[in-house]
């Protein structure tokens, strides 16, 4: 403990300051990362892990967030004493951290902008089928009749779908047809090929 305090005792303010804010905010962001990791971040575990300063409900990318400060700060402090041990003085070394920490947090907003955007939620939306061709899977009926079903991709996936014509024959399994539009919620209408 003597050790520290002659190490500390042996800084100047200004480096007294940057290890004040890099040591803690250095701490937290691993207690981030790690927890990031173990998914203990999401939002069922803790009440907000993003407290979002502006208040904007429609911007996607959230510059101010507390990752995004906690980025800055842990780059701020290590970059301050990086550069006064390098020679610099306070006033290059002050712009020199503020610049970098400003630059983590554009990093950090714009990594979590762009992995919101990449996430799929998987869900289909049948009105994508219309005006696509499709393979019958099980005979449909003529006129109506009754229901049968049609492999076509939907949203980005094979799917197998129920399916009804207008066409006054039945049309046989392996046929292609093309989705004219949807019926109710999730019956497709084709028409023979």
């Amino acid at each position: 403990m003597e050790a520290f305090n002659e190490w500390w005792g042996g800084l100047s303010l200004v480096l007294k300051i940057y290890w004040g804010v890099a040591i803690p905010f250095t701490v937290f962001f691993l207690l981030q990362l790690v927890t990031s990791f173990i998914g203990v971040d999401s939002p069922d575990d803790l009440p907000s892990s993003d407290a979002e300063i502006e208040a904007d409900q429609g911007a996607g990318f959230q510059f101010f967030t507390l990752k995004n400060l906690v980025g800055f700060f842990t780059l701020f402090g290590w970059t301050g004493i990086a550069s006064i041990n390098a020679g610099a003085s306070v006033l290059v070394s002050m712009v020199a951290a503020t610049v970098a920490g400003a630059a983590m947090m554009g990093l950090m907003g714009g990594l979590f902008y762009l992995l919101s955007k990449a996430g799929a939620d998987g869900t289909m939306n049948i009105e994508q089928a219309v005006g696509q061709t499709a393979e019958v899977y099980l005979v449909i009926q003529g006129a109506r009749g009754g229901m049968g079903k049609i492999q076509v991709k939907v949203s980005g996936a094979l799917r197998t779908l129920d399916a009804m014509t207008d066409d006054a024959a039945d049309i046989p399994t392996g046929k292609l047809v093309k989705v004219s539009k949807v019926i109710g919620d999730n019956i497709l209408l084709v028409t023979l090929l």
